[in-house]
């Protein structure tokens, strides 16, 4: 159902990894790097953008891109080095939702643990007790992110799309309905 952009940023491949997923999913898809996706959307009945996370929201690519999108329907998809249930996870989306462009839609929103930049990793190691990136916990977080994503995470962005697809369905249904009540009231 619809046609499908598919913009992402990415810099060690997991972004794009989802990206390709979430594409050969939605079937008719047009996938561009964020560098490259164009400014006009209105061809486009579903958008879904991907980036990953720096300072707790969307790269920077990625937030630079975001106020160009408007009057569409997104979709939100993410990778980082931490839990997707994690608030740093979540608070993101809140983010990237608030650099959009005005009359967009949230469809929904996926997120996943990804590999972290082997450059930050060699800095983030030298890190000292009081930073929160530092630590035995922080170093068993990566080593967990070091598996991502895997054949689930992608099988999971592959579910988004069916997901988002239904409640499209489901959207017009009502909304068919809504105006067929409106319309029976006026005629009386």
């Amino acid at each position: 159902m619809g046609k499908w952009a598919v913009i992402y940023s990415s810099v060690t491949g997991n972004t794009r990894t989802i990206a390709e997923a979430i594409a050969e999913q939605a079937g008719d898809a047009d996938v561009f790097r964020v560098q490259d996706a164009p400014e006009d959307l209105s061809g486009y009945d579903v958008v879904a953008l991907g980036y990953w996370l720096r300072l707790g929201q969307p790269d920077p690519l990625m937030l630079k891109y975001l106020p160009k999108v408007h009057d569409a329907e997104v979709v939100f998809f993410q990778t980082h080095g931490t839990a997707p249930t994690s608030e740093h996870a979540i608070t993101s989306f809140a983010r990237a939702g608030y650099n959009l462009g005005p009359g967009c839609t949230i469809l929904g929103t996926f997120g996943c643990r990804g590999k972290i930049n082997p450059a930050m990793l060699a800095k983030r190691k030298n890190a000292g007790p009081d930073d929160p990136h530092g630590g035995p916990k922080s170093m068993e977080r990566w080593k967990l992110a070091s598996t991502h994503p895997d054949a689930q995470d992608i099988a999971d962005a592959k579910d988004l799309v069916d997901r988002m697809k239904h409640k499209m369905v489901m959207r017009e249904r009502f909304l068919a309905k809504k105006a067929a009540k409106l319309a029976a009231l006026q005629k009386k």
